[in-house]
């Protein structure tokens, strides 16, 4: 475990929690790690929800299919970030969405229940997880506000233009590089691929943005 310490002392989970203090708990939480490989579905949509994972390296993606096999990326997880941890800790029955490597990845999963409940220890630091925890649930509902923000735009300009912006406020640049290929961006937007392709092409026309594959600049 301790050779994934320094990305663990990223994860906002073990915020505030001492180095010397970090093996001792992953013991306590029955932390396991494995290894998947691209594509391979980590957590299953319709599957109880009981983890919460945490990506050691790589990458995945938390992805929803409707009825009729529309595709939607909710979000991309990256190294020291956590996922599923609204699902675990409602102990939903059945999981909305699926989790999918982006590429090969390594991801540590805790059972949920470890860590809202207190063990026979009574671990010091595990009411400072608790209150991590709360705080990053926290943040992920302002992120999922955002998107909210961003696809309720009527055209698919508009949803671009408004992702691009906030983008752009993210990073402090207008030019940066995203997370996605062009038919996951058409996924995240919730769009069809064919005409986002059109929309970029007449924005870079109009000169309104320039880009090369997952490049973008605002102009």
């Amino acid at each position: 475990m301790k050779k994934y310490f320094e990305i663990l002392q990223k994860c906002p989970l073990f915020e505030g929690i001492e180095e010397k203090d970090l093996l001792a708990l992953l013991h306590c939480l029955g932390a396991k790690t494995e290894k998947f490989d691209k594509k391979y579905t980590i957590l299953t949509e319709g599957k109880p929800s009981k983890y919460i994972g945490i990506v050691l390296n790589g990458s995945a993606q938390i992805v929803q299919v409707d009825y009729y096999g529309n595709r939607s990326i909710l979000s991309v997880v990256e190294p020291s970030q956590l996922f599923a941890e609204a699902f675990a800790c409602a102990e939903v029955q059945s999981l909305p969405v699926s989790v999918i490597a982006n590429e090969p990845c390594e991801i540590m999963l805790i059972d949920s229940r470890r860590i809202l409940y207190s063990c026979a220890n009574n671990c010091a630091f595990h009411q400072q997880m608790i209150f991590n925890l709360m705080k990053d649930l926290a943040q992920k509902t302002l992120l999922f506000h955002q998107k909210i923000e961003i696809t309720s735009k009527r055209s698919t300009r508009e949803k671009l233009l408004a992702y691009l912006g906030f983008q752009a406020k993210k990073e402090g640049a207008n030019s940066f590089t995203v997370s996605f290929d062009r038919q996951e961006l058409a996924d995240y937007l919730e769009v069809d691929r064919s005409g986002l392709s059109a929309e970029i092409s007449k924005l870079r026309k109009e000169g309104i943005l320039d880009c090369r594959k997952n490049y973008f600049e605002l102009l």
